[in-house]
């Protein structure tokens, strides 16, 4: 179930989309403030922030700032502005979409799901298909070449990851938030390295060269796909 945190000061509006979206099986948290918002952030990881522009106690740009500094979570920005500038500058830090109030709930149901879908976090989204390999996080089964591969929970979180944002290096502190999100309160940073030194066991030729799961030192780790031999 997709969590989706909404962050809107007008309660009828905040409510309103609730409603609104509750039949697609999303789990809801409601802000209506920046402080609110920055504290369901600090506890809890979600897949896509609704994200108002102006709030009483701030504005949706430093908070959509904040959110890009650790987390690749889809943002779409509600407004009353539809001045271009606006715009643009929303996108430039890291929103993904852009609604101007007063909007369809129709529209921004359509524009939620298609954000879902495309970080991997949407019902029936759960199959991936790379090259020789077959991820089906659906159905927890995974092939290479057609031979199936033995994943555990966390190496499937991992993985999960890894692909739906596969080009893009991922922070490890993202990592570490987002594969140990269920209630643990220490991991050891080590975790994260052991994780990733046994998935490449599992996916890799050679571990020692990997081909797919790349190490960004200093930064993190990225999926990129492996180039053919000339």
């Amino acid at each position: 179930m997709a969590r989706v945190l909404i962050v809107e000061d007008d309660a009828g509006l905040n409510n309103g989309i609730v409603l609104s979206l509750r039949q697609d099986n999303f789990d809801f948290f409601q802000a209506f403030t920046v402080r609110e918002a920055r504290e369901q952030l600090r506890v809890r990881t979600f897949d896509l922030v609704i994200l108002d522009l102006n709030l009483p106690d701030g504005n949706g740009f430093e908070l959509c700032r904040d959110i890009r500094r650790t987390s690749l979570i889809p943002i779409i920005m509600l407004t009353a502005n539809d001045l271009e500038l606006d715009i643009v500058s929303g996108l430039e830090l890291g929103a993904d979409d852009y609604i101007t109030k007063p909007f369809s709930l129709m529209v921004l149901r359509a524009r939620v799901s298609a954000l879902l879908r495309r970080s991997g976090n949407s019902p029936g989204s759960g199959r991936i298909e790379l090259g020789d390999f077959i991820f089906d996080f659906d159905n927890m089964e995974f092939f290479k070449n057609g031979c199936a591969i033995t994943l555990s929970k966390t190496e499937q979180k991992l993985l999960k990851l890894l692909v739906n944002n596969r080009g893009t290096t991922l922070p490890r502190s993202l990592l570490m938030d987002r594969v140990w999100s269920d209630g643990a309160e220490y991991v050891d940073e080590n975790a994260l390295s052991v994780s990733v030194s046994r998935l490449r066991n599992k996916l890799e030729d050679d571990p020692s060269r990997p081909a797919y799961i790349h190490t960004v030192y200093g930064v993190g780790y990225l999926w990129g796909e492996k180039k053919a031999r000339a």
